[in-house]
Order: structure tokens, then C-alpha cells, then sequence
């Protein structure tokens, strides 16, 4: 399905399964593009994950991300889904790309620590964990 990016909105043309009466559906095709707004994706995702889903959130996080990579708030939200729904290898490379991107972020680090644990990494998560608490993180 292609996709174009223009700044924070995502089209895509969508093909659908019939002819529909009132839906601009002509021949089994849209007439016009369907925009997806990824800040409504955003809260959408928020909305799963405050529901128990966080697979279902993941899957909507992920394109959020693919279009806007350096946004920290997305790439939190994904590291929150994957742990929740114990996806941890890849919690751990969202976390990582989070602290690479805001090595302050201390709850970033603490929940890195604590998905190496998870992942029986204890070693690996006491330098993270240091650094959080150096950050006043909880």
C-alpha cells in the first residue's frame, strides 16, 4: 500500500471490497484519498493501550514512528506496548533509540533497565539503572 509523507499527515489509497452507496466508493475504488492524521493515530494508539491492547497499540505505533522517527512521545508510547505486551527485544531497541535521542530521559533509562531484566540481563540494566536514579527517575 503506498504511502506519501507530508508533514504530519499520511495518505493512502485504499481499495474497497465493493460498491457502496453514499461513501464516494465508485467501482470498487475511493474516489479520493484517505488522509490518516498521525496525531489521531497517536491518540488512538494511547486509547488501546489504556484499554489493556497493547499488541493493537503497537501496530498503530509503529507506523506513527516509521513516519516521524525522532518523535520522542511515539517512541515511548511503542516501548510501553512492546513491554506490555512482553515483546521485549523489541522494547529494548525502541528504548535504546529513545535514550540515544534524549540521553536525560530518565524513566527511559529506568524502563530499559528493567526490560533487560525481563530479559534475564541483569548486568546489562545496573548502569541504566544508576543513571535514572543520578536523574531522580522512580
Amino acid at each position: 500500500m503506498p504511502c506519501l509523507r507530508r508533514g504530519t499527515v499520511v495518505r493512502m489509497r485504499w481499495k474497497a471490497v465493493g460498491k457502496q452507496r453514499g461513501c464516494g466508493v465508485v467501482a470498487g475504488r475511493m474516489t479520493q484519498p484517505f488522509e490518516i492524521d498521525l496525531h489521531s493515530e497517536f491518540l488512538r494508539a494511547d486509547l488501546f493501550l489504556a484499554m489493556g491492547q497493547p499488541t493493537e497499540a503497537a501496530r498503530i505505533l509503529e507506523r506513527v514512528v516509521g513516519a516521524e522517527p525522532a518523535n520522542e512521545a511515539a517512541l515511548e508510547m511503542l516501548a510501553r506496548a512492546y513491554f506490555g505486551s512482553a515483546q521485549l527485544a523489541k522494547s529494548e531497541d525502541a528504548l535504546t533509540r529513545l535514550v540515544e535521542l534524549a540521553p536525560a530521559n530518565g524513566w527511559a533509562r529506568r524502563a530499559l533497565a528493567r526490560t533487560l531484566e525481563r530479559q534475564s540481563r541483569g548486568t546489562e540494566a545496573v548502569p541504566h539503572h544508576r543513571m535514572a536514579d543520578a536523574l531522580g527517575a522512580e
